[in-house]
């Protein structure tokens, strides 16, 4: 290491005999260095949509809280900027591939980026899914606190999920990554139960109607849940280089996913 802090020359650099090859060293390592500052930008951008995912989930729960068609509008218009830089992510990971030579580790976070990216984008979209509910449960309908409660509950656990991937991502802890799984499975539950407690609520039409309004949206956030799932699994794909899926006993148990 020079004294300058950069990698130092090859041995021989500085005779003329070796010149050429030294400039040529200097040249490649200073290639390698950009495209791991582009590589990481690359990365900042994709966590960043995080937070982008999370608060458009916010202003969705508020809005079916509050059966508040104007905050719905909000999020159905708060999606662009999710989609463009879902886009702006391919293109960029496309451009870095085809001008660099990237080895396998940074084959593996571009592969990583590509496939999270596309999670956050559907996170953005089913906060879409559920604002477009919110009109068309009706403001006026009766409603019923069991399930608005559950609803809560459930937008709530995936709000946390959502933060919590986003830093095993970051932190590259695979630990954190395992524990969503467990973490999901409650959100699991709670959607039986909305969908439970809608077939039995009763004989009263406007409120069956708006139950099954709400099983849709409890179904957008147990998506939401399996998506951040799938973002763990990448997680630890990239520091185990291994592409497996987290599971629990979902399956065993016959529930739908």
């Amino acid at each position: 290491m020079s004294r300058s802090g950069l990698p130092a020359g090859p041995p021989g650099s500085d005779d003329s005999a070796t010149g050429r090859r030294g400039s040529a060293w200097a040249m490649e390592h200073g290639t390698r260095h950009v495209f791991v500052v582009q590589l990481g930008e690359l990365e900042s951008l994709v966590l960043g949509s995080f937070d982008l995912a999370s608060e458009q989930l916010k202003l969705a729960r508020g809005a079916v809280d509050r059966c508040d068609a104007a905050l719905a509008a909000v999020v159905v218009d708060g999606d662009a900027p999710i989609d463009r830089v879902y886009l702006d992510v391919h293109d960029e990971a496309i451009a870095l591939l085809a001008s660099q030579a990237p080895v396998a580790g940074d084959l593996r976070l571009v592969a990583a980026l590509l496939h999270i990216v596309r999670c956050v984008e559907r996170i953005g979209d089913q906060c879409v899914n559920i604002a477009k509910l919110v009109p068309l449960s009706g403001h006026e309908s009766p409603r019923d606190a069991e399930i608005l409660g559950m609803i809560e509950r459930m937008g709530h656990r995936v709000s946390q999920q959502i933060a919590k991937v986003k830093d095993a991502f970051l932190l590259r802890d695979v630990g954190l990554a395992e524990d969503l799984v467990r973490e999901d499975v409650e959100v699991d539950r709670l959607n039986r139960e909305v969908f439970r407690r809608a077939v039995d609520i009763g004989d009263d039409v406007e409120l069956r109607e708006w139950a099954m309004f709400m099983v849709l949206v409890a179904r957008a956030l147990e998506r939401i849940g399996d998506t951040t799932v799938d973002v763990a699994e990448q997680t630890v794909f990239l520091v185990t280089g291994q592409l497996r899926e987290l599971s629990d006993d979902r399956h065993s148990r016959g529930d739908y996913v």
